[in-house]
């Protein structure tokens, strides 16, 4: 009953979306990468342009990391672009340059979780394995009355288990997508469409008033906040730029020379002229931009390069830095 109402609404409600009805297992792969922390109108040009620039694992594999990043700009969380990257070269050197078409084998790649691979393993190649995702465990919190923490991995298995009992042998692809789009336009965290939903007499939540309650989600993640404060250097038309290294965020991409420091305070005797502030997930970065002009060609370290102004475009940035120059100008 729940599979089959599920599905009769997916045939009636389901969005057209660039990557609907896809088979071709890279390109569902990409498409879910990019759905990680991304909405779905967001996404939609983003996955567009990966794949008319990388139509295929060998053309993702071959191409330099910084063009990866570039063409992710903007999109944030670059460790996805990053992974990508990295699990491209792995089914070149591993599996031929074919897909792996195995769950165990998919799961194994850079950057791909239980959830990806589940989702690619079922739409891709028809295999009956439920792709729970936060959509996935609201609806059945709701629906089937799961009053636990859905962050406890107890909560998610049961959840899972749940799917298991329902996902069809035939076409378990468009149940996982069913259950994930009805997660996303119709069981939604707020405002949900109780009055016109299929499960009404058999939802839990909403016959006990608990739609607003459930699922229940403990809240532990503590933010950190950081103070970036970069220099806008000015010479001859050029600035510069430092490539990031290390293990922290953004690595490799490029942004003004900076300082962090510990507390909000100004550094140096700069012109201030911007201060933004972006959100991540574990933290909250306050970015302070300082305005200097150069006299003299300056001395670069190792990781910085002197830039036109004209060209800064051809370097991958941080959404802090690109959301810098669309107020510039």
């Amino acid at each position: 009953m729940f599979t089959d109402t599920l599905l009769a609404w997916y045939e009636e409600n389901r969005r057209t979306l660039p990557w609907r009805g896809e088979t071709d297992p890279y390109k569902i792969w990409v498409s879910e990468i990019i759905l990680q922390q991304t909405r779905v109108q967001q996404g939609w040009d983003y996955y567009l342009r990966f794949v008319e620039t990388f139509p295929d694992v060998g053309t993702l594999a071959r191409a330099p990391e910084e063009q990866v990043l570039r063409v992710w700009q903007g999109l944030g969380y670059y460790s996805r672009a990053r992974n990508m990257h990295a699990a491209a070269r792995q089914i070149m050197d591993l599996h031929n340059g074919q897909f792996p078409s195995q769950y165990q084998d998919i799961r194994k790649l850079k950057g791909i979780g239980d959830y990806t691979a589940a989702a690619i393993a079922s739409i891709a190649f028809g295999l009956p394995y439920p792709a729970v995702d936060g959509n996935v465990l609201r609806i059945c919190s709701r629906i089937f009355g799961i009053c636990e923490d859905i962050a406890l991995p107890a909560t998610r298995k049961n959840v899972t288990d749940i799917c298991l009992k329902y996902i069809p042998a035939q076409n378990p692809g468009d149940f996982n997508q069913a259950c994930m789009e009805f997660g996303a336009v119709w069981c939604t965290p707020k405002n949900s469409k109780c009055d016109e939903c299929p499960f009404a007499n058999q939802c839990y939540a909403l016959k006990h008033d608990l739609v607003g309650t459930l699922p229940v989600k403990s809240n532990r993640i503590s933010k950190r906040e950081r103070y970036f404060h970069f220099n806008f250097y000015i010479y001859n038309n050029s600035t510069i730029i430092e490539k990031r290294t290390g293990n922290d965020i953004w690595r490799n991409l490029y942004q003004f020379p900076m300082q962090e420091s510990a507390e909000p305070s100004r550094i140096g005797d700069s012109a201030m002229i911007m201060e933004l502030k972006e959100i991540l997930t574990h933290q909250v970065i306050h970015a302070f931009f300082y305005l200097k002009n150069l006299e003299n060609k300056p001395e670069l370290a190792g990781n910085q390069i002197l830039v036109p102004l004209d060209q800064l475009h051809n370097y991958p940035m941080p959404k802090i830095m690109t959301q810098f120059f669309d107020k510039m100008s």
